[in-house]
């Protein structure tokens, strides 16, 4: 059964809206937690759009589930995730001018520089996992080319289909992404895009380890508070 990481980034994005100290991610997750998520996701962006390295600090400290670390490949980032040990980072591309990731890292293309943070932070013995696209050439150069522990599988393209034909081909890249790096000893998670609805069509896909998803449940988090918007997660994910 898969677990549940909530991203509370976008908690962080309402409070930098205003540059003022609420909301507070570091509280959202602890209630998070208390709903009963596996754990806490946040992504500590070289332009410190929303979470701040005080959020990252704090969240150390006060996390009792597991923190994963969303963070570029750059020595900067290293070095915070060296000094913090968060329980896994996972390495993300990153743009300036985006507003959210929009695709998978390039592990072939960027080889040499991702495998050096990789190998400097599993050093610091933190697990470490690459954020990429269900490509099989992608996914076998994580695990030969880098020597990552995961993979999370980027599921954009499924959450941003339009129509059944196209979400149906995309369940199938996952899938077959999914089995790939299970078969070559890379643990596996899956995250972007997803929501209330179409979260049910990966529940089938058994060797997903856990589903990363922040956006949508802020947004219901708005309606019906925190708390409940996990447990309602929660309920479609272990149903």
């Amino acid at each position: 059964m898969a677990g549940l990481m909530v991203n509370v980034d976008h908690v962080a994005t309402v409070r930098e809206a205003r540059g003022i100290a609420e909301p507070d991610p570091v509280l959202a997750a602890a209630l998070a937690e208390l709903a009963g998520c596996d754990g806490i996701i946040v992504h500590l962006r070289e332009d410190r759009r929303h979470i701040q390295d005080r959020d990252l600090e704090l969240l150390r400290k006060t996390v009792k589930t597991k923190l994963n670390l969303e963070m570029a490949s750059v020595p900067e980032m290293v070095t915070i995730a060296k000094k913090i040990k968060p329980d896994m980072a996972t390495l993300v591309p990153e743009k300036r001018q985006e507003l959210t990731t929009e695709g998978g890292l390039d592990v072939i293309a960027q080889a040499k520089s991702v495998k050096q943070s990789v190998q400097a932070l599993q050093k610091a013995g933190i697990t470490v996992s690459l954020f990429i696209d269900p490509n099989p050439k992608q996914i076998e150069a994580a695990k030969d080319k880098i020597g990552a522990d995961y993979v999370e599988i980027h599921t954009g393209a499924f959450a941003e289909a339009r129509d059944r034909d196209q979400e149906k081909r995309e369940v199938r890249k996952i899938r077959e992404a999914v089995d790939l790096a299970f078969r070559i000893g890379l643990g596996v998670n899956a995250g972007h895009g997803l929501d209330y609805h179409n979260i049910r069509q990966l529940l089938a896909i058994e060797l997903i380890e856990e589903f990363s998803i922040g956006h949508s449940i802020i947004a219901r988090a708005l309606m019906v508070g925190m708390a409940q918007a996990v447990k309602e997660m929660l309920a479609l994910i272990k149903g």
